[in-house]
């Protein structure tokens, strides 16, 4: 039984294959094309077992199966044991063996589109849940680099094989598509740009679920589910579509609007505020202190630090490296560090913390490979006090719970799955360093400063943003600030 689960884990990982429960398909995709089953032929390129397309015929009539299945569906797969499952599958629905091994194929639909679908009578519509293989994760593994071919020519620049399956469609004229895929295609920054810019100058969406929960049983990736139909005509505008938002107790409903100039990206209210509050004079900040950068500073003077790569259940080891007075001075001064990814708890949020107040030493060291997820010290350039730093805690944890509430932390990648009382998040780094770079301390007056620090201790962010507007437009303070 090990063994079966340790080659079902491979499969999962050389083919990015993750089966779709068949209650997906009943809840969110049948009702909304039940009134239309007739009219098209049913498409699953990447069919699996062929729970995103054989549950169909359930509303069939059972003396009418045989020619639907026929004239009306089509499934492919590049595994054999997926299409021997698919038959299976499909002859518990009264689809006779031999009829079954007609429309359900084994073949690389990456690799070559299927000539096949261009046969039907009736107009494609592709109901999938592809492949989900990260370029990054391919680079590194042997048995997936064959992948790499895909990547080419035409292809170059996609981040991942869900890209090259929605762009295949894209370059056959595929007029409808319902695509199970994961969330960084709405959300997502760099690995998604291109995807979005591309696509969506032919596509709109016309409905879209967001999944906040698990969907999988073998994965915690976060999906969408997303309904495309494609453009009269190519366009660069801004795609509108009702979102509906899934939670493991709660759901609700919101109106995205994605722009071009942000590269289509939902959740980008956050992103406006970084590019339209960068101070005219931004802090500059460095990450980690590492093990050679100790080396090469060895000295008398004694520092007590947590190691960031050693961690047990009862929390970091705590070590004393020995350093010169230039190191010395540089890791006390600088008494913040950024914890990136939610725990879980209320006070566990990713923001600013003091490294003193949180792990009672005076900094962080990185002894081997440095991780994005390991709390993080910051070094500020120029040296700025600890009072000034106290500041800039209050404010960027004031604002990123802001933006949080306001977006429901969609700037955010999801980070794990669990039963906390929130969806856990991670805060990438260079989010980190843009906010930062929004306190506009190097440009305000030691009264200016007085005053921010009096609504950050309000906590009123309506005219904290009022001030920072101010600031910006290097206009007069307005009389309440006085």
């Amino acid at each position: 039984m090990t063994n079966q689960k340790s080659e079902s884990h491979k499969s999962r990982r050389t083919f990015g294959a993750h089966l779709t429960p068949i209650e997906l398909f009943q809840t969110f995709i049948l009702p909304e094309i039940r009134e239309h089953l007739y009219e098209y032929c049913w498409v699953d390129l990447f069919a699996g077992e062929g729970n995103l397309i054989l549950p169909i015929l359930s509303v069939i009539p059972e003396n009418e199966r045989r020619r639907f299945f026929r004239d009306h569906m089509l499934l492919f797969d590049i595994q054999e044991a997926m299409v021997a499952k698919a038959i299976e599958h499909a002859e518990t629905y009264g689809i006779p063996q031999e009829l079954a091994k007609k429309n359900i194929i084994r073949y690389d639909t990456l690799q070559s589109y299927p000539k096949i679908l261009f046969k039907s009578k009736f107009p494609l519509y592709h109901i999938t849940n592809p492949p989900y293989l990260y370029i990054g994760y391919i680079v590194k593994h042997k048995e997936t680099q064959h992948y790499l071919e895909y990547f080419k020519g035409e292809n170059e620049g996609y981040q991942d094989l869900y890209q090259l399956a929605l762009m295949n469609d894209l370059r056959y004229g595929l007029k409808k598509m319902i695509y199970i895929i994961p969330s960084n295609f709405l959300f997502g920054h760099s690995v998604s740009n291109k995807i979005r810019d591309d696509f969506l100058k032919y596509y709109g969406i016309k409905k879209c679920y967001i999944f906040e929960r698990n969907v999988f049983e073998h994965t915690g990736v976060n999906v969408v589910l997303c309904f495309f139909e494609r453009k009269p005509h190519p366009k660069v505008e801004p795609v509108t579509f009702e979102g509906i938002k899934f939670f493991e107790n709660s759901q609700f409903k919101k109106r995205y609007i994605l722009h071009p100039k942000t590269h289509y990206r939902a959740g980008n209210d956050f992103e406006e505020f970084l590019s339209d509050f960068k101070a005219s004079k931004p802090l500059k900040v460095t990450y980690y202190l590492t093990i050679d950068e100790v080396n090469k500073n060895l000295g008398e003077y004694v520092l007590k630090v947590i190691d960031a790569n050693h961690f047990s259940g009862k929390g970091y080891n705590i070590r004393e490296i020995h350093v010169n007075k230039k190191l010395y001075e540089h890791v006390k001064n600088n008494i913040l560090f950024v914890r990136t990814v939610d725990t879980g708890s209320r006070d566990g949020r990713a923001g600013l913390y003091l490294i003193k107040e949180v792990f009672n030493v005076d900094g962080i060291l990185v002894s081997k490979a440095p991780y994005r997820t390991h709390p993080i010290q910051i070094f500020f350039s120029p040296r700025i006090s600890p009072e000034d730093q106290l500041i800039l805690k209050e404010y960027f944890n004031l604002i990123l719970e802001f933006y949080r509430q306001k977006t429901d932390s969609e700037f955010m990648t999801t980070y794990k799955y669990s039963k906390s009382e929130y969806t856990r998040k991670y805060l990438g780094l260079t989010q980190t360093k843009r906010l930062i770079e929004t306190f506009p301390l190097l440009q305000i007056t030691p009264t200016q400063k007085q005053l921010l620090h009096e609504l950050l201790e309000k906590k009123d962010i309506e005219q904290l943003f009022s001030f920072l507007k101010q600031i910006r437009n290097n206009k007069t303070l307005p009389q309440w600030f006085s």
